[in-house]
This record gives C-alpha cells, sequence and structure tokens, in this order.
C-alpha cells in the first residue's frame, strides 16, 4: 500500500486503482483462513497491493507471508474466469477516508488445519487473529472484495452466493492516468488495463500504429476508477478503432517486471492487462485519429518486427494470439 499512501499527498482520498492479490487458503475439510484486520476489526482473506515489478503470485506468497506467516506450496492464481477482480463492486472506504477501486487477482491453495499452529505475522498490526471458518459459518466480512472472494469457494462447494454491499456510483469515465501524471510527473504508475485480439474473416489479426511511439500495438488502454477489465476492452477497442466488440474471452493476465514501460516523453508505467479475444464485431473500421496513424491486418507470416511491437507486453499479447493459431492448425508453425 506504500505506492498508493505516497500518491495520497497530492490526490488526497479521492478514489484510486488498488492494484493487489487476495490468498484463498482452504484446510483439508474445506474451511478457508481468514484474518482480522487491524484497520476495521472485520474479517477478510490474506492479501494486498503489489510492489512495483511483482506479478500477482509473488505478490500473493510474499502477502501471505507478511500478514501469517505461513508458506503455501501449491499457491496457484485461480482461472480467470474465477480469478479477475474488477468492476464498480469493489469501491472499498478505509477508515482513515482513502477510498480505492480494487482490482487484481485472486490466488488459492491448500494448507492443514494444523498449519494454523505455526502462524506468525508480522508486527505491522495488519493481523489481529488468524482462524479456520466453515465456508457456510462466516464471521463479518470486510469489503465487498472479500465477499465476492468467498463467493468463489461457496460456489465450488454448492452454497448460495453471498450479498455485495451498496457502493457509491463510480466517477465518469475520464482520463484517470493522465490526471495523476499532473500531480506526480513521469515517475512509475500502475496501469491496470485490457488489451484485444480482433480478428477479419481471413483470420488476420487487427494492429495500430501509435501515434505517441510509432509502434504498433493491439487496441487497448488503461482503467477508470470503478470500470472492469472487460468494460475497459470494450471501451477502448471502440473508441480507438470505431468497431464494438460482441463476446469477450479472458485469455491473460499480465504484470511484473518485464511489463514496465517507458514512453519517448518519459512517463513510466507498470502494466497489468488482462488480454481478451473478440468473438465478432460490428461498425466499420475508423481509427482514432489522436491516438492511431495507422490500421493493419496482420497474418502470423506478415506480423511487424518484435522490435516494431510496442513493448514486451504487446509483444506477449501478439505472441498468445500467434500461438493459438499454430494451435488451430494442429501444431504447425504459422
Amino acid at each position: 500500500m506504500s505506492d498508493l499512501l505516497n500518491l495520497r499527498a497530492v490526490w488526497g482520498n479521492r478514489p484510486l486503482l488498488s492494484v493487489g492479490v487476495s490468498v484463498l487458503l482452504q484446510d483439508e475439510t474445506g474451511r478457508v483462513l481468514l484474518q482480522r484486520r487491524g484497520d476495521d476489526g472485520r474479517w477478510g482473506t490474506p492479501g494486498g497491493g503489489l510492489n512495483p515489478g511483482e506479478d500477482f503470485l509473488t505478490a500473493a506468497h510474499r502477502e501471505l507471508f507478511e500478514e501469517t506467516g505461513l508458506r503455501c506450496p501449491d499457491l496457484r492464481l485461480l482461472p480467470l474466469a474465477q480469478g479477475l477482480v474488477s468492476g464498480p463492486d469493489f469501491h472499498h472506504r478505509y477508515p482513515n477516508g482513502h477510498e480505492v477501486y480494487m482490482v487484481g487477482a485472486r490466488a488459492h491453495g491448500h494448507l492443514t488445519a494444523a498449519a494454523l499452529a505455526g502462524a506468525q505475522p508480522d508486527d505491522s498490526g495488519e493481523t489481529l487473529d488468524l482462524r479456520w471458518f466453515p465456508l457456510d459459518a462466516l464471521p463479518e466480512l470486510s469489503s465487498n472484495t472479500n465477499r465476492a472472494s468467498l463467493t468463489v469457494l461457496r460456489a465450488r462447494a454448492g452454497l448460495a452466493g453471498l450479498p455485495l454491499q451498496p457502493v457509491p456510483s463510480p466517477p465518469p469515465v475520464g482520463s484517470h492516468l493522465l490526471a495523476l501524471r499532473r500531480l506526480v510527473g513521469p515517475q512509475p504508475l500502475f496501469a491496470p488495463g485490457a488489451n484485444v485480439l480482433i480478428t477479419d474473416d481471413a483470420g488476420r489479426l487487427l494492429l495500430l500504429r501509435h501515434a505517441g511511439t510509432g509502434l504498433w500495438t493491439l487496441p487497448g488502454g488503461s482503467l477508470e476508477p470503478g470500470e472492469s477489465f472487460e468494460a475497459c476492452a470494450r471501451r477502448e477497442a471502440h473508441e480507438e478503432t470505431g468497431l464494438t466488440v460482441a463476446a469477450l474471452e479472458p485469455l491473460a493476465l499480465s504484470a511484473g517486471a518485464a511489463y514496465r514501460f517507458t514512453y519517448p516523453h518519459g512517463d513510466v508505467v507498470d502494466y497489468v492487462s488482462v488480454l481478451y479475444r473478440a468473438h465478432g464485431w460490428t461498425g466499420p473500421l475508423t481509427p482514432q485519429p489522436e491516438e492511431v496513424l495507422e490500421t493493419g491486418w496482420f497474418g502470423a507470416a506478415d506480423l511487424p518486427r518484435p522490435e516494431d511491437l510496442s513493448g514486451a507486453l504487446i509483444r506477449d499479447h501478439v505472441g498468445v494470439w500467434r500461438d493459438s493459431l499454430a494451435a488451430q492448425q494442429g501444431g504447425q508453425p504459422a
């Protein structure tokens, strides 16, 4: 949370995007490990914010150890359909008045009930107590993030979901990242967002040459406070291309040191991105003139050179498309 606290000095209590991970641990009977929090006295799963350069699984292991003193060898990120956290329901106001929209992922693992005897939370005061709870006898929970996470586990056990608490309406879509930039300058900022694989009837991939970098990229961009990853993907695809995408399938979640990007004017971002595949689209291709120099439909054999793609994130996202195309063709190189 330290990076968010640094931003508070210039941003005040207004909503910020908090990129983090929740850790869902179950024992051999299916009970879930919950932490009584030091800030509001309520219960929730272990977890917390990513540090710059961390991926979600690394952060999950670190936060689990810091808050409980425990290590979980089989900790894994949940599949994206169950594991993504984003959207207006995940607004949270801390007792000190700071407001955030939680975005990120969920990790899941197992420990024996007896492992709790070796728990040793750090001395930060974040953890007041640790206990195992049956999924059908949960205590008072802190935040919708925890309610939604425990709903995932309850659904696996055939139990009904937990109702979410009402939240304020999100702010209107604006330019959140640019507004932060005006206050903090070029320092690294997390940039959670989404990119979209859009293909034509011939199976070619749509790429855009970005006006700010001169490099080829995928349709996509940054989340606004209260926006879900999927809503961001739809909005950015329409703004940049004029196309309205139909069904969206999440394919990959990317974060970590490899995805830091420095723009030509010096601004630095740590990308946190969900890659979606669009299953169908409508509308004429009308690229946004302020951001897009040109568009192109590319087959796997005529993609731009790696150095002409906009950084490691876009190279890896295009690689996901290329690999899926090869798999569809029976494993033969495209």
